[in-house]
């Protein structure tokens, strides 16, 4: 008998939630799996959606995982800024077989130390920022350099997911598991990339964007220097 494969999802206040759930359904179908999301106690973390998620585990209850997910959204800063939670993250990271993330989680990665010389991918507004952290920024749905994962914005941690599912179960497998959540993606709009959705659609997001977190980038340059990264 061996032991099942550890994977650990890094749940943190105001995550994207489907950063974290999209990737935490399809891999739950591995089978011969453990998933905990881990946070620094077990009381429910509350999401970018306006509802909570309960944690499964603390930091000190998981010292070890075969594969490190980390999610991304607008308490990404707040993450970096936390040197409890980005030791823990750098020493997952450290001894872990897949080191992964899904739309900003990929700056938390970078910000450990975990991505220097890697390609990696991240939502299309904050993939400039991966560079701080001496990576080297790809426009890809999923970015995959030796061990690293990285998928894009949000929706892309499915694909990610099955990707992953594929490299540790093998294709028949992934295949069967995006049968089985019948996953066949049809968009009612051709807006889901900065390059379709035309200058004016990327204007009002950014837009948007700013006004909820006006001073991120500048804050997550501050973190960078912090970190020793600049």
């Amino acid at each position: 008998m061996t032991d099942p494969l550890r994977i650990a999802f890094l749940l943190f206040p105001n995550v994207t939630q489907l950063d974290l759930t999209g990737p935490v359904q399809v891999l739950s179908r591995l089978g011969d799996a453990r998933l905990d999301l881990v946070w620094k106690t077990r009381e429910p973390v509350s999401t970018d959606a306006g509802f909570a998620i309960q944690p499964t585990a603390t930091l000190a209850e998981v010292p070890a995982a075969d594969v490190l997910c980390v999610p991304g959204g607008f308490g990404v800063n707040g993450v970096i800024a936390d040197d409890a939670v980005m030791d823990w993250v750098s020493s997952i990271g450290g001894g872990a077989t897949w080191i992964t993330s899904v739309c900003t989680g990929s700056l938390i990665l970078g910000a450990a130390g975990l991505l220097t010389g890697y390609r990696a991918g991240c939502h299309w507004s904050q993939r400039h920022m991966l560079p701080l952290f001496g990576a080297e920024p790809v426009a890809e749905r999923v970015a995959i350099d030796r061990n690293r994962i990285t998928g894009g914005g949000v929706t892309a941690g499915i694909d990610f997911a099955l990707t992953l599912t594929a490299l540790l179960r093998g294709e028949a497998h992934a295949r069967a598991v995006q049968l089985s959540l019948e996953y066949d993606p049809r968009p009612p709009f051709d807006s889901g990339s900065p390059e379709r959705a035309g200058p004016e659609v990327v204007a009002a997001v950014e837009r948007r964007t700013r006004a909820l977190v006006p001073t991120r980038d500048d804050d997550l340059r501050a973190l960078a220097k912090r970190r020793g990264y600049g």
